[in-house]
């Protein structure tokens, strides 16, 4: 099935009312990708050609008809949630994070990054409340290109 377009979006809504859904799992990465080949959790078989600027999103309906709905989820993957108490942790653990060049997303209270068996020994180190858990990131990391 030949997919070139986003139909609508249900945001983290994990149901459509009256409707099968079929998920394409996509890893975080991916949903800045405009072509890609991939299948459903069902095993329909999806080509993706967008022609788009921004990314997909978490919950955007590719395909929609009377019985069944094909939307993006992301995969579950291990990631670290880091709970800094008070700023000084929060600037001991973004700085070592940007040292490292680690990816980052900054959440209410708290950080989220992809596990990373080298990072508990730094987050002991600053003293900072964390937890290795598994979510489905609902948006790609934003990379910011420099130089040395």
């Amino acid at each position: 099935m030949l997919i070139e377009k986003v139909v609508r979006n249900i945001g983290e809504t994990e149901e459509v009312t009256g409707k099968r859904i079929e998920w394409v799992e996509l890893e975080w990465e991916e949903l800045s990708k405009r072509i890609l080949r991939t299948e459903t959790t069902e095993g329909t078989d999806i080509a993706l050609r967008i022609d788009k600027e921004e990314p997909l999103h978490y919950g955007d309906v590719l395909y929609e008809d009377d019985e069944r709905c094909i939307v993006i989820r992301t995969k579950m993957e291990k990631v670290i949630v880091i709970r800094p108490k008070d700023m000084v942790e929060m600037g001991k653990t973004a700085f070592e994070l940007g040292n490292r060049h680690t990816p980052a997303l900054i959440e209410k209270d708290e950080i989220v990054v992809r596990a990373d068996h080298t990072l508990a020994p730094l987050l002991d180190e600053v003293g900072v409340d964390y937890e290795t858990t598994e979510r489905r990131f609902k948006q790609p990391f934003k990379y910011r290109g420099h130089s040395h």
